[in-house]
């Protein structure tokens, strides 16, 4: 007998949570994200995406679940697109101080204040943020909403550019361009080899040896 064949699921639909709020007359809906929360390296990234209802983005998704080359690509139809959209960072010593958590929530707030056009509603990725206005906060949000899809885009395509540009040139040894600051083998390694930079989120590398920690 042949195997079943699986069903297949059926599409999402990434204006369903947009749609409750046109069709109570908002207009201006901002997508949040964040990228780089289990990273031991770096800024924890977000970014704040408003895009026009009337906004179709073919290939959107999760930014995870694309190839560079696509992000990239879609990166830039986004920026083309978007009514506002802005980036916030959040770096190692705030992420330390406060948590990973609350840098990350801190990230997003920042990006929402910082766009050029006041949002009606916010959608985010799985966190409330400290701003007074109408919010849903959706698990796996940026596989269920085109804004904050859009969001995940920019804070990845964003936080990957560092990586391989400004943070790799200024560590070359530790691979940063290579691993985007995660705890990979080759990461790890390095880190045994050279030691925490000021850029490393002490937090995060408690199964160092400590006095490693302490020389940088």
């Amino acid at each position: 007998m042949g195997m079943k064949k699986a069903e297949s699921q059926p599409p999402v639909d990434l204006f369903a949570w947009e749609r409750q709020y046109w069709e109570k007359g908002y207009q201006y809906i901002a997508g949040i994200d964040e990228v780089g929360r289990g990273c031991l390296f770096g800024d924890v990234v977000a970014a704040a995406v408003i895009l026009p209802t009337d906004c179709v983005i073919d290939g959107i998704n999760d930014s995870k679940k694309l190839s560079e080359k696509k992000r990239d690509a879609l990166y830039e139809i986004i920026m083309e697109q978007a009514i506002a959209w802005a980036v916030a960072h959040v770096d190692a010593q705030t992420i330390d101080r406060i948590n990973i958590k609350q840098a990350a929530r801190l990230a997003m707030k920042t990006a929402v204040e910082q766009l050029a056009v006041s949002p009606e509603v916010l959608l985010v990725d799985a966190e409330k943020i400290e701003i007074p206005l109408p919010q849903e906060a959706i698990i796996k949000g940026d596989a269920n909403s085109q804004s904050i899809a859009a969001a995940s885009i920019i804070a990845k395509v964003t936080r990957d550019r560092l990586c391989a540009g400004e943070w790799d040139e200024r560590y070359p040894e530790y691979g940063i361009a290579t691993h985007k600051g995660y705890g990979t083998k080759l990461h790890y390694e390095k880190l045994e080899q050279y030691g925490p930079t000021s850029m490393h989120r002490r937090s995060f590398l408690k199964s160092l040896v400590q006095e490693q920690l302490t020389l940088f």
